[in-house]
């Protein structure tokens, strides 16, 4: 890395932003340490295309890869395919995961390394399946294939061995002299990836079989020196009996997408509608669960049944309820509060935003989702709840980056003839992305959200979606302003009792039309109905018909119609005529004939209704029920509290206090939220120029501190650290102390006293040496951690 000029190095820092999380490096040195932990490549490898992973796979197999030979194994020696290796190496050295070193070999990342198990179907290398050898046994290998080394140390007949076997052309004429078995067994071998178990159970060693003596004896299969499991053929011989014919997979090109013109108006206008119809129905879903907070699981997440029931009353399909409640989960609008899925306070204020201002808010918590809320079936096709209901996974975040970088692919004013095409190029740019088992063509569900959100139109990346896959949350904020319009405070009343609201309704108007009618369509428009019924759950609450036909008034375009005026007063003078109040319970009225006919009603008979004075009627049904009853007959009952006044039936809101509990300590306390943590998802912009040039510039080889040097430590949390942990490198004691100092989040690898090793993010860190206190994310909890058993931290 120090042979980078500044520009070179910047690509570096921009391809692996983790590296440079504060603290920030202080040299080139321990930017290289943090470039190579498996963490930090494991960050790397989902976000690289097809031909990045199939030339770093080829770069695994071989023993010593040179420029010339992956040429050879990939096919790529001339025309585009040459130059399509050239891009590709030159992606991964942006990376530093493969880059080119002095002596014309390819060095490769060596956590990267360990990525396949068999790269390209190859086993180990010889030197490395020879390692427990001895030089008597290496003696007789190169006996058998008459080759003399230049000594007989053990190193020069390794090499000597090493030496004959990377040679195609000798393997080949060696085999050939083999016996017929012999042949079939190795050309068969050659093609088949090797079993690798991860442990070999003691038993009966295994036994040569037909034609296998003779690989063994000159180092074609090699067999553990204690006989245990099957022979084993090193990766030169393998390749060697390929043959030059045979070539690992290299697809450099992308695979085409048909496109058809379209029109920045045209892509505009699509990705409004669908984003104004989806704001629409996000209020509608979360105004539901608002009233009506839906259960959650045993197992966890919101079920089937709920998402029908909310589907239902806010006429949208189950995908988009799906998407609105993982959205909003993740944006803090709900949380889970005991057995239900309750709003927050954050709710109220995200409610009384412009429809835009709440698009947004939905857009960047869809965006770093990590999994596909469309995603409603399992492997084995079982319904999965919503609400991180879900497996998450990094493959379905990288999807979704995925996408709209394959649809920002097409040339300008195109856009995809059918989007489902996009998914296969999806496919070659997030290869290890994670496709959903209901999709019946690629990533099927994935394409369908990000159009309902406006994201993807017409086959194109749409200004949000640009806005989003730059990572911009102004410029996404401003171009959901610039699609969606105002909320309207005013609503077209018609004759045929009902009210249409061009647009995304205010909330006040929201709230006033959803009190006394019914939703039926929510979108571009939104239309209610109004209804005897729905009238009287108006006067229910509390309203007057008087109250009620001037808050209409003063939101209507027009006058009100006079079937409107009609359906409110006449039902207003029916309501009250009853009421109800509790006993077990009594019906009282001042109208002895209506008394007399709810006491003849048939349908009211399960109530055991008694007349006991003219106007005073028993039921032997609870009040709520009774009710229910007379509602549904086409009365309007009133409910009245003990002392005579009337019940006003408001619907009960609730809301959890927070999107996660304070952790508490020991003894019931919380802990005190310092002002750190409440900044600790605040991240400041890097320099990456500056910081290229800086390193650079800085001292090669920079000490690490000691006290009993001169050589102080930046903080009195380095020290303590740097005393107990034994298993970490000095950039991870300083990635650690700076997490406890700033109050940010961390991910360690901690190793419990059982032997298992585990990932944690952790967050709240309070230093008590040789332990460190923090909430743990895995389980939800206050956690206690050794610091000496803490093998790896990255930033969270």
């Amino acid at each position: 890395m120090r042979g980078l000029d500044a520009a070179e190095l910047e690509r570096v820092l921009t391809a692996r932003p983790d590296a440079v999380s504060a603290p920030e490096p202080r040299s080139v040195g321990e930017l290289a340490d943090r470039l190579q932990r498996p963490a930090s490549v494991a960050l790397a490898l989902p976000r690289l295309a097809l031909p990045c992973l199939q030339v770093a796979e080829a770069v695994a197999a071989l023993p010593a890869a040179s420029r010339e030979d992956l040429e050879g194994l990939l096919d790529a020696t001339h025309g585009d395919r040459a130059h399509g290796l050239d891009a590709v190496l030159e992606a991964l050295a942006d990376r530093a995961l493969v880059w080119p070193a002095g002596n014309g070999l390819l060095h490769m990342a060596a956590p990267l390394r360990t990525a396949w198990g068999s790269p390209l179907g190859l086993d180990a290398p010889l030197v490395r399946l020879l390692a427990g050898s001895n030089s008597d046994e290496l003696g007789r290998m190169l006996a058998k294939i008459d080759v003399k080394p230049a000594a007989n140390r053990k190193e020069m007949r390794l090499a000597a061995l090493v030496d004959h076997h990377s040679d195609p052309a000798r393997v080949a004429a060696l085999v050939a002299k083999a016996p017929a078995a012999t042949r079939r067994l190795l050309e068969r071998r050659a093609r088949e990836t090797p079993e690798r178990p991860d442990f070999i159970v003691f038993g009966t060693p295994a036994d040569s079989g037909p034609g296998e003596k003779w690989a063994l004896e000159r180092g074609l299969l090699i067999r553990d020196r204690h006989r245990y499991g099957p022979a084993r053929m090193p990766a030169e011989v393998a390749l060697a009996l390929r043959g030059s014919s045979w070539h690992a997979p290299f697809t450099p090109a992308p695979p085409g997408v048909r496109s058809v013109p379209t029109t920045v108006s045209d892509i505009d206008r699509e990705a409004a509608a669908a984003s104004m119809a989806f704001a629409a129905h996000a209020v509608s879903v979360l105004g539901v669960c608002d009233v009506a907070p839906p259960a959650r699981l045993k197992a966890g997440g919101v079920g089937a049944r709920e998402l029908s029931r909310i589907g239902k009353a806010a006429r949208c399909d189950e995908i988009v309820v799906r998407l609105v409640l993982e959205a909003a989960g993740a944006a803090g609008l709900l949380t889970r509060n005991g057995d239900r899925v309750t709003a927050t306070a954050s709710y109220d204020t995200w409610a009384a935003e412009e429809p835009a201002d709440q698009l947004a808010v939905l857009l960047r918590a869809w965006w770093t989702l990590p999994l596909t809320p469309g995603g409603s079936r399992d492997e084995d096709g079982k319904a999965l709840p919503a609400l991180t209901g879900a497996p998450a996974c990094g493959g379905c975040l990288q999807a979704r980056h995925g996408l709209l970088t394959a649809a920002a692919r097409l040339p300008a004013g195109e856009g995809a003839a059918n989007p489902a095409e996009l998914g296969a190029l999806l496919g070659w740019l997030r290869p290890l992305a994670d496709e959903l088992p209901q999709d019946t063509t690629p990533f099927a569900t994935l394409i369908r959200e990000a159009e309902l959100l406006g994201a993807l139109a017409r086959g194109a990346v749409s200004p949000i979606g640009a806005a989003l896959l730059a990572d911009d949350a102004e410029a996404l904020t401003d171009a959901c302003r610039r699609l969606l319009p105002a909320a309207s405070g005013t609503a077209r009343f018609g004759s045929d009792l009902t009210a249409v609201v061009a647009g995304a309704p205010a909330a006040h108007l929201l709230a006033l039309l959803d009190s006394v009618a019914d939703r039926e369509s929510a979108g571009t428009a939104s239309v209610w109905r109004f209804s005897p019924a729905s009238v009287r759950r108006a006067l229910d609450a509390g309203r007057t018909p008087d109250t009620l036909t001037a808050d209409l008034a003063d939101v209507a375009v027009e006058p009100l119609p006079q079937p409107l005026s009609y359906l409110i007063h006449d039902t207003a003078r029916g309501h009250g005529r009853v009421r109800v109040v509790p006993a077990a319970c009594v019906i009282h009225g001042e109208e002895p004939a209506l008394l007399a006919e709810l006491a003849a009603h048939r349908k009211l008979t399960p109530l055991g209704l008694r007349l006991l004075a003219p106007t005073v009627l028993i039921s032997r049904t609870p009040l709520d029920k009774t009710l229910s009853a007379l509602r549904s007959a086409g009365y309007a009952p009133v409910a009245e509290k003990p002392d005579g006044s009337i019940r006003i039936e408001r619907a009960q809101r609730h809301r959890a206090a927070s999107p996660v509990p304070p952790p508490r300590l020991p003894g019931g306390r919380s802990r005190p939220q310092r002002t750190a943590d409440r900044a600790a998802d605040v991240r400041t912009a890097v320099d990456l120029r500056a910081l290229a040039t800086r390193l650079l510039g800085a001292p090669q080889d920079v000490p690490e501190p000691d006290p009993y040097d001169g050589r102080p430590y930046d903080s009195d949390t380095e020290e303590i650290i740097a005393g107990y942990a034994r298993n970490l490198s000095f950039t991870d004691v300083r990635q650690l102390a700076h997490a406890v100092n700033d109050g940010q989040a961390i991910t360690i690898e901690y190793v419990a006293t059982s032997g298992n090793t585990t990932v944690r993010t952790l967050s709240q860190l309070e230093l008590d040496a040789p332990y460190l206190h923090a909430w743990c994310h895995l389980r939800n909890d206050d956690r206690v951690f050794t610091i000496s058993r803490i093998h790896g931290v990255m930033p969270s």
